[in-house]
C-alpha cells in the first residue's frame, strides 16, 4: 500500500504546471518565507547550500528587471540578425511574463562555501556540482508553491543575461544568477505531457 505522504509528494510532482498568468493579489511575506524554507531543505554537494535567493516584491524593481532583461535580449537578437518583428515578439514576451507576476525570485548560487581546486577539471566539476544543487533548491520551490495554490514558472533568462540582474537587483558580486521564478495566484489553467519513461531509460 502507497503511503499517503507518498502520494501526495507524487500528486504535487505530477500537476505542478508552468503557470504563466497571475491574479494581482500579493503573495504575504510569510507564505513566500514558507516556501524558501522548502527551497533550502534540497540536497547540496557537500552539504554547502549554494543557492541565493533575491526576493523581489515592489512593482518597480520588477519592471526595471523586466525592462533591463528586455534590452538584453534585443541586443543579443539584433546581433543575430534576428528580423525586427521576431525581436519585439520575444522581448514583449518575456517583459509580459516577468512584469504580471506579483513576485519575482531571482535564484543565484554562491561559490563562496564550495571546494576550490587548481585545475580547470576539477573547478569546473565543483561549478556544475553548485548549479545541481540551486537548481534543486528551485525545484523544491516549485513544489512547495503549487502545494500552496500557488503558481509558478521558472526562466533560464538571467543565464544570458547574469551581470544584468545583478546590477538591477544590487546583488552581492559572488552571486550568480541561475534563473528567475515568478510566483502568484494562478490566473490561468494549464495541461502538460510527457514522453514515456521508455523513451529516456536504459535497464541494465
Amino acid at each position: 500500500m502507497q503511503h499517503k505522504r507518498g502520494a501526495a509528494v507524487l500528486d504535487a510532482i505530477s500537476g505542478r504546471r508552468s503557470i504563466r498568468r497571475y491574479d494581482p493579489d500579493p503573495v504575504p511575506r510569510g507564505v513566500i518565507e514558507t516556501l524558501l524554507e522548502a527551497a533550502v531543505w534540497a540536497p547540496s554537494a557537500h552539504n554547502r547550500q549554494p543557492w541565493r535567493f533575491a526576493v523581489v516584491e515592489t512593482p518597480a524593481v520588477i519592471e526595471a528587471l523586466a525592462r533591463a532583461m528586455g534590452d538584453r535580449l534585443r541586443s543579443d537578437l539584433e546581433a543575430d540578425q534576428v528580423p525586427e518583428d521576431a525581436i519585439e515578439k520575444d522581448a514583449t514576451r518575456s517583459y509580459m511574463r516577468i512584469t504580471s507576476a506579483p513576485v519575482v525570485i531571482a535564484l543565484c548560487l554562491s561559490m563562496e562555501d564550495m571546494d576550490l581546486y587548481p585545475d580547470e577539471r576539477r573547478a569546473h566539476n565543483e561549478l556544475s556540482m553548485a548549479v545541481q544543487s540551486t537548481a534543486m533548491a528551485g525545484q523544491n520551490l516549485l513544489l512547495a508553491a503549487h502545494d500552496v495554490g500557488l503558481g509558478a514558472c521558472w526562466m533560464c533568462a538571467p543565464l544570458f543575461a547574469p551581470d544584468v540582474v545583478r546590477a538591477v537587483l544590487n546583488l552581492p558580486e559572488h552571486w550568480q544568477p541561475q534563473a528567475l521564478i515568478t510566483l502568484g495566484y494562478p490566473a490561468e489553467t494549464r495541461t502538460k505531457t510527457r514522453k514515456p519513461i521508455a523513451a529516456s531509460v536504459l535497464w541494465r
